[in-house]
């Protein structure tokens, strides 16, 4: 069964996307303080491995692992209420735990092992026995309602957007494979349509979903929400509890304040800060505000650092959301999922030296022979895309080639990040094409937020960027935005 529903605005489909990448991004951060010492007061959070694992830098743990093997069915389209769509999430719970994850949780490696043993034993439906299993693991531990399901919940909510009470038939379902306690089903109803409500209007709200919870919790919940928008966030640990998870997570999100996108990367910081389940505590917490900040709040260094199991990374779990918010449908050109977006614009073939760095040549989709061994693309693009023409280093930034503010919201913080991404390669020694689909208007403004950054006047920069690309359009709303000198 395929779900159909209108197409989303440009901003609420980078919502969309930021929903998987926050989310890993928070649990690669949180892999190396994992029931260990967390960062102090004002430390930052660092992507550098090692944890229950010994996971590399920016590897992601079972959270995100388990999420990815939910959103592999959800990109398809597929309804996951259905029970074609429970058995093949269950089957890529039984996959990720056969291939021997380096960290699982004890409720759910008791729940995959005694089902793998029975369906080798017996046979029958995945989901139908894991579930049976679940609920044989409920029944017999005082302590079931662990936070493994709602770490992983967040790809649940992409999938069922169009239809809330869907989406919470759809999040109970998924989490009861493992987790059939109805509390831990509670929290990831709770969660999903936050993250939902996130994506769609923009605006956190926890307790849009107490509606959909049974009336004779809803008064506990509401207790446990007030508990955690009052804080301190400390207090929620240890948190292997679906309860205290959701609170901590709510409460580096609530505690934090959020002026701008920035909100996204300092809520994440506080998460790991609280300690104990360090990188579940920060995954949940990434699923909520990437929905609400996007996937144009991740900052560059994150989105290239994110990788795991089964072999993905941060593009992956952009390409993951955007197929499951249009309903497993690429775009008219194929994106995300064809090798080569093919652009018919009329653009120049060779690509110019930036004014001030040799080393950064502007161009455009049609560039080739120039020598470069990294990429910062400002457009759609897939895995081969010619203009990389050998280059091997690929970052991606969502920068909007439009005029309507909406389709940019965060467009300094875009800006600076795209320019940062330019300096960060080539400090370590790459030449870099920075490039768009014409070099009209992306790649110019890039170019001359990058001679910002490395200190140059603003209106010199402009002058000399647009003498060496004589494609550069010269006015809009991105190239006015250039101007990083008082930008946060």
């Amino acid at each position: 069964m395929v779900r159909r529903r209108s197409g989303l605005s440009t901003a609420q489909t980078d919502r969309a996307a930021g929903v998987l990448l926050a989310s890993a991004a928070g649990d690669a951060l949180g892999v190396p303080y994992e029931f260990a010492q967390p960062p102090g007061v004002g430390e930052l959070a660092e992507m550098k491995g090692g944890g229950l694992g010994s996971f590399a830098p920016g590897e992601w743990s079972d959270d995100t692992s388990m999420a990815i093997a939910i959103a592999e069915v959800a990109a398809t389209g597929a309804d996951l209420r259905t029970d074609d769509a429970l058995d093949a999430i269950a089957a890529s719970f039984l996959r990720w735990y056969g291939d021997g994850p380096a960290d699982i949780g004890i409720q759910t490696s008791a729940v995959l092992g005694a089902t793998r043993r029975r369906l080798d034993r017996e046979g029958g439906r995945p989901a139908a026995v894991m579930l049976q299993e679940s609920t044989v693991y409920a029944a017999t531990h005082a302590h079931a309602a662990g936070n493994g399901a709602l770490m992983r919940t967040a790809p649940v909510a992409l999938a069922h957007l169009d239809h809330r009470a869907k989406l919470a038939q759809a999040a109970r379902l998924v989490a009861r494979l493992t987790h059939a306690d109805p509390l831990a089903g509670d929290a990831c109803v709770l969660w999903c349509e936050a993250i939902r409500i996130a994506v769609l209007d923009g605006r956190i709200d926890v307790r849009a979903g107490m509606d959909l919870l049974p009336a004779d919790r809803r008064d506990r919940w509401a207790s446990w929400l007030d508990e955690a928008e009052t804080g301190p966030a400390v207090r929620f640990t240890p948190n292997g509890y679906t309860i205290t998870a959701l609170q901590a997570a709510l409460a580096a999100i609530t505690a934090t304040p959020d002026v701008d996108c920035h909100h996204l990367q300092d809520a994440l910081h506080a998460a790991v800060r609280i300690g104990d389940d360090t990188d579940t505590v920060a995954a949940i917490a990434g699923g909520l505000l990437g929905a609400r900040w996007g996937a144009s709040a991740v900052p560059w260094r994150w989105r290239r650092a994110v990788h795991g199991w089964p072999g993905r990374d941060g593009r992956d779990l952009v390409s993951l959301a955007t197929l499951t918010v249009r309903d497993g449908r690429p775009d008219r050109k194929g994106w995300p999922v064809v090798d080569d977006v093919p652009y018919d614009e009329r653009a120049a073939r060779l690509a110019v030296p930036h004014p001030y760095d040799p080393g950064v040549l502007l161009g455009t989709h049609r560039s080739r022979g120039h020598g470069a061994d990294a990429i910062v693309s400002l457009c759609r693009v897939g895995r081969r895309q010619a203009c990389f023409d050998g280059a091997t280093e690929v970052v991606e930034s969502r920068l909007q080639d439009s005029e309507d503010p909406a389709d940019n919201a965060d467009l300094t913080f875009i800006l600076r990040d795209a320019a940062d991404a330019v300096r960060g390669l080539r400090a370590e020694g790459k030449t870099v094409l920075l490039h768009c689909v014409a070099a009209h208007q992306r790649t110019p403004s890039v170019a001359i937020a990058y001679a910002v950054v490395l200190g140059y006047d603003l209106d010199r920069a402009r002058r000399d960027v647009a003498a060496v690309l004589k494609s550069a359009r010269g006015w809009g709303t991105v190239w006015d935005a250039a101007d990083l000198r008082l930008a946060p």
